[in-house]
């Protein structure tokens, strides 16, 4: 069995290589696919980006609620054995078994161990399906720190771990704006506009998020890896005030890739992530197209220029690439930095497999559809319940309709 090196180590090591010059080391995520068929093509994705890109490390996420808890653990052990410093995502959501509300998080973490598999990234979680606040198990994990405790508690120095670090504050911690509000520069700077209202991660709040990021470095996680963000300038100041604080490890930056305007809108929206004005007013004029080659052609474009960015900053390591399973706007971007060759125009042929399990759970602000019509998910309740706003009056005359859970499906 082989056994895989620390990130941690590998990054420092890495420094060392570069002797001060300002070449980024590469970092890939994916997530498991939906499909049997997708997964087949995954599997090649990976194995063709781990030769020609030479990633530090690859990540593989772990879904909301734990969902994908086996597929992403055959998927861990798959790109370890296949060369990959692999760093499987863990998560406190749902993570039951027998009665203990510890004991499957203990049971993947010996599973890795056992398999040589030595990188963690630690994570609270995104709420499971039907769910819109995220609820702690009773004698259970309360956040990630409580799950970074653990790891070190129960398996030593054995793992390498890695947090999440928010540049624009976690989304439970962003506010809305009201019109009479004033906000600091430093909140200008992290704020957002969905719908014609604005939000922000408030000074106050801002300063209890990162407290709380030093509390998980403390407690023994070797360095952070950003939510995505599309504005460099929000992500400088952010790694500025970790150094303010004593957070002194090394911070990656997360960069969601572009390939289609409907995808950008829900992830921002759905993350409350600022748009600077320029990005935004791009987006929006592919809005009515179908052309994705295009908005994949501006996102090769964006990526380039928001990573020499931060390289120039001098102030990141490397550069972690939210793949989205797919290819093509990653190996643009690297080809645009002068760190990859060739770019395939038909990498991403097989896009319409790669759809994330949970893809299809539905949300609030989500169109659904349910024997009384098409409508928006506004509520889901404790039990289940949905509420939806019809597009149209359904047949019995009703614009606001209650269906129970699984009654009703995402479009």
């Amino acid at each position: 069995m082989s056994v895989s090196a620390k990130i941690i180590d590998r990054i420092n090591e890495c420094e060392e290589a570069t002797n001060g010059e300002k070449k980024p080391f590469i970092s890939l995520e994916y997530f498991p696919p939906r499909s049997d068929e997708g997964l087949k093509n995954l599997n090649k994705r990976m194995e063709r980006m781990r030769t020609s890109i030479e990633p530090l490390f690859s990540d593989i996420t772990w879904g909301a609620g734990g969902s994908t808890a086996d597929l992403t653990m055959r998927i861990t052990k798959h790109m370890h054995e296949t060369g990959h410093t692999t760093n499987m995502h863990l998560t406190c959501t749902n993570m039951e078994k027998d009665g203990d509300p510890k004991k499957a998080v203990y049971d993947a973490l010996q599973e890795c161990h056992a398999a040589g598999v030595r990188n963690i990234v630690a994570l609270r979680g995104d709420p499971a399906e039907g769910q819109e606040e995220w609820k702690a198990t009773e004698g259970g994990f309360s956040c990630a720190l409580d799950l970074v405790k653990y790891i070190r508690e129960n398996f030593g120095n054995d793992f390498g771990i890695s947090v999440a670090g928010y540049p624009e504050g976690h989304p439970n911690a962003i506010s809305k704006i009201e019109n009479d509000q004033t906000l600091t520069p430093a909140e200008q700077n992290r704020c957002c506009v969905i719908d014609g209202l604005t939000y922000a991660c408030l000074d106050a709040d801002y300063e209890k998020e990162l407290d709380y990021l030093k509390q998980k470095i403390d407690a023994g996680a070797d360095f952070i890896i950003t939510q995505m963000f599309f504005d460099a300038d929000t992500f400088i100041a952010f790694v500025k005030d970790c150094r303010r604080k004593g957070i002194n490890c090394p911070i990656v930056p997360g960069l969601m890739c572009i390939n289609n305007y409907g995808g950008f809108k829900k992830m921002t929206g759905f993350c409350k992530t600022r748009v600077p004005k320029e990005l935004a007013a791009k987006m929006d004029t592919f809005k009515d197209t179908k052309d994705d080659p295009a908005v994949k052609q501006f996102g090769i474009d964006f990526g380039i220029e928001i990573s020499k960015k931060l390289v120039d900053s001098g102030l990141v390591p490397g550069l972690h690439f939210y793949t989205l399973n797919l290819e093509f706007v990653v190996n643009g971007i690297l080809n645009g930095l002068g760190l990859f060759s060739k770019v395939d125009e038909n990498a991403d042929a097989d896009e319409k497999t790669m759809q994330a399990v949970g893809s299809a759970w539905a949300r609030v602000g989500d169109t659904v559809k349910s024997d009384h019509g098409v409508g928006v998910l506004k509520e889901v309740r404790a039990d289940g319940t949905a509420v939806i706003e019809m597009n149209e009056e359904s047949a019995d005359g009703m614009k606001i309709v209650e269906v129970k859970k699984g009654s009703y499906n995402k479009c």
